[in-house]
């Protein structure tokens, strides 16, 4: 079962445009009736199993991917790997029963930028799709560190930090530590005694040099890429 909905508003005015996937169609009754109110939020299409899913992101590159966990053919972790490998950019929020850390773990391993529950209510999936569409992340900020942490304690350190395009300067490796640190983008303009706007800006460069589509993300990538190791001082 595939369903994708209408052409969406032209670029630079359209809303954020939303896949849901799951197999059971009242949970993604349930998910499309919390987000279509939405102005800011458009549901492009849902998928009722991973390997749709995977497809359906391939045809219609959405900004976010909502990825049941446990779904028949493909799992949701699984198809996760898998649009991530194809679209780099489509940032995935999986949703779960359950807050396990090995888990979570392994979905911020595959890509995914965060998570929501099952149980969660309308104003908390509508926020954490805002957040990462926005650049924020929708993890717990004390779950998220630990989370990047137990990550980079689990990957083998590098002597050089890898060679990835443009090359992030010492300003954007002390943004990424503080994102690593689970900061928001106020706590980050805090420490650094800059603006709000400015660190955003930082942010955006980040994502766009490590070819990843959010915070969450970019902080795996700094992991991964040796810019970053425990307790997150950024490598010059």
């Amino acid at each position: 079962m595939q369903h994708e909905t209408s052409e969406s508003a032209p670029p630079g005015s359209r809303p954020g445009r939303v896949i849901i996937a799951d197999d059971h169609e009242l949970a993604r009754l349930g998910l499309r009736t919390m987000l279509e109110p939405e102005p800011d939020l458009e549901v492009v299409g849902e998928a009722a199993t991973g390997r749709e899913a995977v497809e359906l992101s391939r045809r219609l590159e959405p900004d976010l991917v909502l990825m049941d966990i446990r779904m028949p053919d493909v799992d949701g972790l699984v198809a996760t790997r898998a649009i991530k490998e194809e679209l780099p950019r489509v940032s995935i929020l999986i949703v779960t029963l359950s807050e396990d850390p090995d888990y979570l773990l392994e979905a911020l391993r595959v890509g995914a930028a965060g998570y929501v529950l099952k149980d969660a209510s309308r104003r908390e999936v509508v926020a954490a799709v805002r957040q990462v569409l926005s650049g924020e992340s929708p993890l717990d900020p004390k779950l998220a560190a630990q989370l990047i942490r137990r990550l980079a304690h689990q990957t083998p350190p590098k002597d050089q930090p890898a060679k990835h395009g443009d090359e992030l300067t010492q300003r954007e490796l002390d943004v990424l530590r503080l994102v690593a640190e689970g900061k928001t983008n106020a706590e980050i303009a805090q420490s650094l005694f800059v603006s709000v706007g400015t660190v955003k800006v930082h942010v955006e460069r980040i994502i766009n040099k490590l070819g990843v589509s959010d915070r969450t993300q970019a902080a795996v990538r700094g992991v991964e890429l040796g810019y970053l190791t425990p307790p997150f001082q950024a490598r010059t």
